[in-house]
């Protein structure tokens, strides 16, 4: 990405607005702000009406955006698929641990990351579709992760209200 007072190209830009994209704030609450401050003892809550904890959302969507990672740059040994939905979603409303609701978050922010730095490679081609998959390329795989955090980060701002909990 250009530095200040440099020319940006085309890519530059898309660069520097899919980042902005990923990290949000633009039209909705962050992630920081959704995830700060939640009480432990309303963590695994299912509010009437709701399929899900807080808890189960924000591990779908550790899980979902870890998945994209490892769609958009294959560990070793290439891609391994998640099986859908079950391998999507935690089972248990409540979260495994005490520590286990600041390791998810600790880990979405590491996977976010990591995806940012894909787009800010340098030569990286965004619009190259990758040799697996079915045609999908890396621009495609940040509006998804962008796309999908956005819709379940505003589910976890209803299931705040509902609970009572949320004061922005």
């Amino acid at each position: 990405m250009a530095k200040a007072g440099e020319a940006t190209t085309g890519t530059d830009e898309i660069q520097k607005q899919l980042l902005a994209l990923l990290r949000g704030g633009q039209a909705h609450a962050t992630f920081d702000e959704v995830v700060q401050d939640f009480p432990e003892e309303h963590r695994g809550t299912v509010p009437a009406g709701l399929p899900y904890s807080a808890w189960q959302i924000l591990e779908h969507l550790r899980i979902t955006q870890r998945d994209i990672l490892d769609f958009s740059a294959p560990p070793t040994g290439g891609y391994q698929p998640i099986e859908w939905p079950e391998g999507y979603w935690p089972k248990s409303p409540e979260p495994p641990g005490p520590r286990a609701w600041d390791v998810c978050i600790a880990a979405i922010r590491k996977d976010l990351e990591s995806f940012e730095g894909l787009i800010t490679r340098p030569g990286m081609d965004l619009y190259k579709p990758f040799r697996w998959g079915e045609g999908q390329n890396l621009l495609r795989e940040a509006l998804l992760i962008a796309d999908h955090n956005a819709y379940h980060l505003g589910e976890l701002v209803v299931l705040r209200r509902l609970l009572g909990i949320w004061g922005k």
